[in-house]
């Protein structure tokens, strides 16, 4: 079975009758890269910034569809909905993927998980305020 990134790279290939090649040229992006993107069935982690927005210029998709088709793919759900779609309302966005990512990305931890995961943000917080806190 397919996942959503393979079936939104697959679809837009066959409507247009793109190959995989031609992607590529048009994002800027290796034809290596496409390819794999297309035909790997599990997508161990969320490929790079760079690689999403290359990727949604040669298919000429918005960058939102390929990001949320990349992040459902790594198992990841991204809150909110795309533009026209009749759902629940959208969760506030930082407007930064990374961030974004990350606060999609906890919901898929354990109790304890997020429990270590707060505590190293606490300890990576207290630390950045620190020096502040010196003067």
């Amino acid at each position: 079975m397919a996942n959503a990134l393979q079936q939104l790279i697959r679809e837009r290939l066959d409507r247009e009758g793109w190959s995989y090649g031609e992607v590529a040229r048009r994002g800027g992006v290796p034809r290596s890269t496409v390819h794999h993107l297309a035909t790997t069935e599990r997508v161990v982690r969320m490929p790079q910034a760079g690689t999403l927005e290359g990727l949604a210029k040669g298919l000429e998709l918005p960058l939102d569809t390929v990001r949320r088709a990349a992040a459902e793919a790594c198992g990841i759900h991204v809150y909110g909905s795309p533009a026209g779609a009749d759902s629940a309302p959208a969760a506030p966005r930082s407007g930064d993927p990374e961030v974004d990512l990350l606060i999609a990305s906890v919901q898929r931890l354990s109790s304890d998980d997020r429990r270590h995961v707060t505590a190293l943000v606490e300890s990576l917080l207290g630390r950045a305020a620190k020096p502040e806190q010196r003067d």
